[in-house]
């Protein structure tokens, strides 16, 4: 039983890096499709990530130049900055299952 118990500790640790989840939400201004990405985002992080992760909204329109460190081409645009590797999602984020794979997510069973 000592064994297996320390097997279990060992195990544990392997998602702690992802523990936190970084994710930047890129859009220019407050259209439509920048409303439905921001609440698809909430909706799967809060059913996936529970607490564990930030969604820093930036507006291109407001601050171009932002945009630059990401290499943003297309909005809306969702970074996950944390955990690496960098991962990007263009679109409003709709097709749950996309946006999972994009994030390197498996579904809760």
């Amino acid at each position: 039983m000592d064994l297996n118990s320390k097997e279990r500790i060992k195990e544990k640790p392997k998602r702690v890096a992802s523990d936190k989840w970084v994710l930047r939400l890129y859009v220019a201004g407050q259209t439509p499709k920048a409303l439905t990405a921001f609440a698809n985002l909430k909706k799967i992080c809060e059913e996936q990530l529970k607490g564990k992760y930030s969604i820093e909204v930036i507006d291109l329109l407001k601050n171009p130049e932002k945009g630059a460190a990401d290499q943003i081409f297309a909005l809306p645009t969702l970074v996950r900055k944390l955990p690496v590797p960098v991962r990007k999602i263009i679109g409003d984020l709709s097709n749950t299952e996309r946006v999972l794979i994009g994030l390197d997510l498996l579904p809760a069973d």
